[in-house]
């Protein structure tokens, strides 16, 4: 039996904000659908000013990049898919303000995996393991109300992707990028 694929509307003009915990597959997920210039990853920014996208010490002026490429994208009115775990309000918060300030619809996507398989998945990870207690409090955080808090928050839509969803990313193109 073949299941039908979820299908996720994004305008080619909006800021995607991936939520997931260390190990939930956003990047796997992003690299699968998204063009590699359209992904912000917070371990690509990492690497590019460390070397190593592991390296914590390097997290600020990783994001610092990041937020940067992210308004510049946004203000050309580029399709932007933010890859980091973004668990917390107030780093969503800095995001939405982005997405505000230059009037582009924001997007959530919250990867609902498995605390056990994130935790095994990140303990694969050569070179950049994150911590099963770390995991777990990311995970607290997506609890279930997260989706009405993201509305709250200025999102204009929220879907729920679980490990077993087949998704598509159905594009809209507008001349009216920006929203009204």
């Amino acid at each position: 039996m073949t299941k039908t694929p979820k299908v996720v509307n994004i305008s080619d003009s909006a800021m995607v904000v991936l939520i997931g915990a260390a190990g939930s597959g956003k990047s796997t997920f992003a690299n699968a659908r998204f063009r590699a210039t359209e992904i912000l990853s917070s371990d690509f920014f990492r690497a590019l000013v460390s070397d190593d996208e592991g390296d914590q010490d390097a997290t600020d002026d990783a994001f610092e990049l990041l937020h940067l490429t992210l308004e510049k994208r946004l203000r050309r009115g580029k399709l932007c898919v933010v890859d980091a775990t973004n668990v917390r309000a107030e780093h969503r918060a800095k995001l939405l303000a982005k997405a505000a300030a230059f009037q582009r619809q924001a997007v959530a996507i919250i990867l609902e995996t498995p605390l056990i398989i994130c935790v095994e998945r990140a303990a694969s990870r050569a070179g950049r393991s994150v911590s099963a207690a770390i995991i777990r409090q990311q995970t607290k955080e997506l609890g279930p109300q997260l989706a009405d808090d993201l509305l709250r928050e200025g999102f204009a839509s929220v879907f729920h992707i679980s490990s077993l969803d087949q998704v598509e990313i159905e594009r809209t193109t507008t001349a009216t990028a920006r929203l009204k």
